[in-house]
């Protein structure tokens, strides 16, 4: 490691120490602050190194039939699932009393969800990342990124503007299901734990050979960390997410500009990545994602994957529409593929199923366009 690496890292790191020192011990609602801000910096870190990127994992897939950016999201899944069992199981010891584990991403399951779901997939290919990878990838000089969360905050105003005829012919009658509600804590990880490993065996049988990008983390290593970094976030500070932030952000905005109704019908009551209109400068949310961006810049820099690169200017529409996309749909769908995927599938949400069904769907419809448009 060079020392022109190791001073630029040294630099981010340092920034987070002195953030951590400097924060608030606590939010406004009790959380701990610069747990979030620690806990934020180590997921970026983890995904920078084993590049953690729901869209890359899954056109490695497409384009190559490489499983092993979509086993390590499988194994993030099965090492959370484990983790959130056993938290579940000491918090709620009787899931069939009606209530819900405390902040659980456990949405109701609608065709609002699947719709959002899909829309958040052609985002992820239209833009190229998720909302998670853009974050990290600022980390890494990938200027581009910021157009794209730009069009996502845009594409949340969306979604606040259709909530209210979403919510009226949809969202209202949708139910939300916790399969340990009808399983036990028991039942749903072996239900969860035997998908994981049903999709495990059909990559690993379809797959054309697994490969890990050079200098990066095993793919799997990076999935148990993220699985792990998950259980701990939703023990110390809620469950992990990283739209909440932005979300509440244009909400706010659309606000004060007047754009919104007087009132989201429903919207405020249900879980996931929540949006509200921001009366306190720090969140938990947005430190967690500060630190996030932090930590990727400190792992990039250290490991040379620092390359600044601003976007050609035919680029711009495409970022920001994808963009859009993925804003309209992480709205909707209360959440992305961290908050629903990650942390609704871990806690036994059937909404992170039926998200993680439509998200692919969504991704693979718009990988084949953009073939489609490249060979022509």
């Amino acid at each position: 490691m060079t020392f022109n690496r190791i001073l630029p890292a040294a630099v981010f790191l340092g920034a987070l120490i002195v953030l951590f020192l400097a924060l608030p011990a606590r939010d406004s609602l009790g959380r701990p602050l610069p747990v979030a801000l620690a806990l934020g910096a180590a997921f970026g870190i983890v995904l920078q190194r084993s590049r953690f990127c729901f869209w890359c994992n899954a056109a490695d897939w497409f384009r190559d039939r490489n499983p092993s950016g979509l086993i390590a999201i499988l194994a993030a899944l099965a090492a959370g699932a484990v983790g959130h069992w056993v938290i579940a199981g000491a918090w709620l010891p009787d899931p069939s009393t009606g209530r819900l584990p405390p902040d659980a991403h456990i949405g109701p399951v609608s065709l609002t969800l699947a719709a959002g779901a899909f829309v958040f997939g052609l985002g992820m290919a239209v833009s190229g990342s998720c909302i998670s990878a853009h974050f990290y990838r600022l980390g890494e000089g990938a200027y581009g990124s910021v157009i794209a969360l730009a069009g996502a905050a845009v594409g949340f105003v969306l979604g606040f503007l259709s909530w209210n005829w979403l919510w009226l012919n949809d969202v209202i009658s949708a139910r939300v299901i916790w399969l340990p509600a009808f399983l036990g804590h028991d039942g749903a990880l072996v239900l969860t734990l035997t998908l994981i490993g049903a999709l495990w065996l059909i990559l690993r049988q379809r797959g054309a050979g697994a490969s890990t990008p050079a200098g990066r983390w095993p793919g799997v290593l990076g999935g148990l960390l993220v699985g792990f970094i998950a259980t701990l976030a939703w023990f110390r500070i809620g469950p992990l997410g990283v739209t909440a932030e932005l979300g509440s952000l244009s909400r706010t905005a659309a606000v004060d500009l007047g754009l919104l109704p007087d009132t989201l019908l429903g919207l405020d009551g249900l879980r996931g990545c929540a949006t509200v209109v921001k009366e306190a400068l720090l969140s938990r949310n947005g430190v967690f994602v500060l630190g996030l961006v932090l930590g990727a810049a400190a792992a990039a820099h250290a490991a040379g994957d620092w390359k600044p690169a601003f976007p050609a200017v035919r680029d711009v529409p495409r970022l920001f529409m994808g963009g859009v996309m993925l804003g309209w749909g992480a709205m909707v769908a209360l959440g992305c593929t961290v908050g629903v995927i990650l942390s609704g599938i871990m806690v036994g949400a059937l909404s992170g199923w039926v998200f993680a069904v439509a998200c692919l769907a969504g991704a693979w419809t718009g990988w084949r366009l953009r073939a489609a448009r490249q060979s022509a």
